[in-house]
């Protein structure tokens, strides 16, 4: 209950927060709506540091962001991680995409920001966060991975109010990845990524809360190195000897 209680406290400020309180920015064109919201990993981190990060409150699942890199592919590796602690991969560009829908009473607001070309109010885009964790809680949902947002700094200060958050996992891409997908003529896209992000990495990594990931692989080799960086190997392991039992 406390963290419904939290929810609806944020919620009500947001709903009534002027565009000189906070930036309507990150959430603009059509082409935005794809949210690619979807690089290396800190090994000056020690191990009981990580647990500390990575072990979920009593009683409770993680609850953790992804960002970086929109080159990454991320979200896969959310949607598998999802799968694999068992908690709901929320992905802010479908809960946008989801009120596109001329029954939905945000319809109006998120097509004419999206169709002119301007932002989609923030306090609209916490206010369909907090509605999803609210539903989820009552679902007995404990935990989430969150990807999308936040993509600034002011957002993580938002986020903060709504919920506790353990872990923020940062995908980066590497020059050797770049070249091996041959995507080195995106390097100015990825430069920018870069820079618009480390406000919000600095941001975490002052909490302890960040940690970077390189993608220089495969996707099966991203994947293995993904689960030794967060010591979830065992559970990888369990998982799937479950399945073949099964």
């Amino acid at each position: 209950m406390a963290m419904v209680r939290r929810l609806r406290a944020a919620a009500a400020p947001l709903a009534r927060l002027r565009l000189g309180q906070i930036e309507r920015r990150s959430y603009g064109s059509a082409a935005q709506l794809q949210y690619d919201y979807d690089d290396d990993y800190d090994y000056n981190e020690s191990p009981s540091e990580m647990e500390d990060s990575l072990g979920s409150v009593s009683g409770r699942g993680v609850q953790w962001v992804v960002m970086g890199d929109p080159l990454t592919n991320r979200q896969m590796y959310a949607e598998k991680l999802s799968q694999l602690l068992k908690v709901p991969h929320i992905s802010m560009g479908t809960l946008v995409r989801q009120e596109l829908n001329p029954r939905s009473s945000l319809y109006k607001q998120i097509a004419d920001a999206v169709n002119q070309g301007k932002l989609v109010p923030e306090e609209v885009i916490f206010g369909l966060l907090s509605k999803r964790l609210e539903e989820g809680f009552y679902r007995g949902e404990t935990g989430f991975i969150l990807d999308g947002i936040p993509r600034t700094r002011n957002q993580a200060e938002i986020l903060d109010q709504v919920a506790d958050i353990d872990l923020v996992l940062n995908f980066k891409s590497t020059e050797a990845y770049l070249q091996k997908k041959h995507l080195s003529h995106y390097q100015d896209i990825h430069s920018v990524s870069k820079l618009m992000n480390k406000p919000l990495e600095d941001y975490y990594k002052k909490q302890k809360k960040l940690l970077n990931f390189d993608v220089a692989g495969a996707p099966g080799e991203t994947w293995q190195g993904l689960l030794a960086a967060l010591h979830l190997q065992h559970m990888n392991a369990l998982s799937s000897s479950q399945k073949l039992s099964v």
